[in-house]
């Protein structure tokens, strides 16, 4: 095959690939946030508390995050595409027998194996993905990818709401949970090209290795290519200062988003007096533009802003983040309508605006043999610092003192992580 035709070969391959792990993740938000859409009727059938409404996101959060590790290591080493697969696989079967529990611990158990069918999904497909694209055009293909998630968290809210309005909303667990199977089969026909193909060429060794990296503001991990032991390449990560302090800001930015998604259709119907079905959809209308222009813009601006500025994509994260606090807060004070759906929508797109940026700088900051173990490793800190916690903490707030005091931290960790995020970029390395 000629170069020219085997390098458009390359490019239908890279583009199939993101097609298919951008629907997959579609799908996977879809069957996050079905639950979300439902939580009230979910409180009165099965008789709960708020914090027991928490419960349910920490669950699947935990062993999402506590998974992940297992998964990642497991893609350094076997086919991605048939971990992937058995991933999509158990997370659709556990969402649709969700639709037939009929108390709280099996509603509970069902969530958990959600979130190990999507450990299996999330820890592996960005590290995949690096290797079908080069460093150049990555910031806009996880911009694809990650369109998927204000998509199919809107099209959760908004499906599981006129569902549960027409049905009840054990509909939802069964319409969204049973296509996932069939899709299955699209991830188990990918190709798992070479790890690391898509990198610059090293041209002398370790040397010219620490000196590329450098030179395009990345911290290395000073290991050789094979042969990676699992405590080494922990250790590594730890040392490498823009890594960790991604994560750390990564894991605020999450307890923030994922308290605020998970308790926001309650909140509009609970505070501010509207209609369940009303709720869902104004929550899904913004999802879905807010996070479509804030993604693609943020996309684009990340690798705009990488080429001209050392760390440009940490640094764009770290101020979207910091944009976001005021409208968040003015989301939830303001007492006059629209107003407060306007303010919702501004910080939900500059929350938005940094998906791809940051999780490119994720798997950008380490070496490609241990980019799937990056990832869970980073999976498994912004959930368990935050929003496996945020939901029951929430909750119990609510529980306290109302649930209009109690999303009030939202704001708080979105502050957090703008900060976290902005000094990590002013860091030399």
């Amino acid at each position: 095959m000629r170069p020219a035709e085997s390098q458009n070969a390359a490019h239908r391959a890279a583009r199939y690939a993101l097609g298919v792990v951008t629907i997959l993740n579609f799908l996977n938000y879809i069957d996050r946030f079905i639950l979300a859409a439902v939580l009230p009727r979910v409180k009165t059938e099965l008789i709960l508390t708020d914090f027991q409404l928490g419960l349910l996101a920490n669950i699947f959060l935990v062993t999402y995050f506590v998974t992940s590790p297992i998964f990642g290591a497991l893609g350094d080493r076997l086919s991605r595409p048939r971990l992937m697969a058995a991933g999509v696989s158990a997370w659709s079967i556990a969402t649709a027998a969700a639709g037939i529990t009929a108390t709280f611990v099996q509603l509970l158990i069902a969530r958990a194996w959600v979130g190990i069918g999507e450990a299996a999904y999330a820890s592996i497909s960005p590290a995949l993905l690096s290797d079908y694209f080069p460093r150049a055009q990555r910031g806009r293909a996880f911009a694809v990818f990650y369109v998927a998630i204000p998509v199919g968290s809107a099209a959760g809210f908004l499906l599981g709401g006129a569902l549960e309005r027409a049905f009840g909303w054990r509909a939802g667990f069964y319409a969204v949970g049973l296509p996932g199977i069939a899709l299955a089969l699209l991830a188990l026909r990918l190709p798992d090209p070479i790890r690391g193909a898509m990198e610059e060429p090293s041209l002398s060794g370790r040397g010219r290795r620490r000196e590329t990296q450098a030179r395009q503001g990345e911290a290395s991990i000073d290991v050789p290519i094979k042969g990676l032991h699992l405590c080494a390449t922990l250790s590594g990560l730890i040392r490498n200062t823009v890594y960790a302090g991604t994560v750390l800001g990564y894991a605020a930015y999450t307890f923030a988003l994922g308290g605020l998604a998970f308790f926001m259709p309650t909140y509009f119907e609970r505070v501010r007096g509207l209609e369940l079905s009303r709720a869902n959809f104004i929550v899904g209308s913004v999802t879905v533009f807010a996070g479509l222009s804030g993604t693609f813009l943020g996309g684009y601006l990340g690798d705009r802003t990488a080429a001209r500025i050392k760390h440009g994509q940490l640094w764009l994260s770290g101020a979207s983040s910091i944009a976001a606090v005021i409208p968040a807060w003015q989301a939830l004070t303001v007492a006059s309508s629209p107003s407060y759906v306007v303010w919702f929508f501004i910080a939900e797109f500059f929350l938005f605006l940094s998906t791809g940026p940051v999780n490119v700088v994720i798997v950008s900051a380490v070496h490609p043999s241990v980019r799937a173990m990056a990832m869970a490793v980073s999976i498994f800190v912004i959930h368990l610092l935050g929003d496996a916690i945020s939901p029951p903490v929430i909750g119990w707030l609510a529980d306290a003192h109302g649930l209009a005091r109690a999303v009030l931290i939202v704001p708080v960790a979105i502050a957090i992580s703008g900060l976290v995020w902005t000094a990590t970029a002013a860091v030399p390395s």
